[in-house]
């Protein structure tokens, strides 16, 4: 799997750090599932879409760290990716 591996060192570190980090992402399910696992069983599937949404817009405001160097990723996930951003 070296030529599928290799491909990922080409990017800048900043990028590569934006690349395999999944913190965020397993903080946002986290989070969600502390909304969601106090309830047994849902009246209905818009009932579970309520839910979530509030337990989204509730863990927004929690998120306040910007991502560092973030102009600097965006700069070049634009190179990177050119005319996809």
């Amino acid at each position: 799997n070296w030529d599928l591996i290799s491909n990922y060192f080409k990017y800048p570190p900043d990028l590569r750090k934006i690349i395999y980090t999944t913190n965020s992402v397993e903080s946002y399910h986290r989070m969600i599932r502390k909304y969601t696992k106090s309830k047994g069983n849902f009246t209905s599937e818009n009932a579970l879409l309520k839910l979530v949404y509030a337990a989204i817009i509730n863990t927004l405001k929690k998120w306040t760290m910007p991502v560092q160097n973030w102009s600097l990723i965006i700069s070049q996930i634009d190179i990177a990716f050119e005319g996809r951003l």
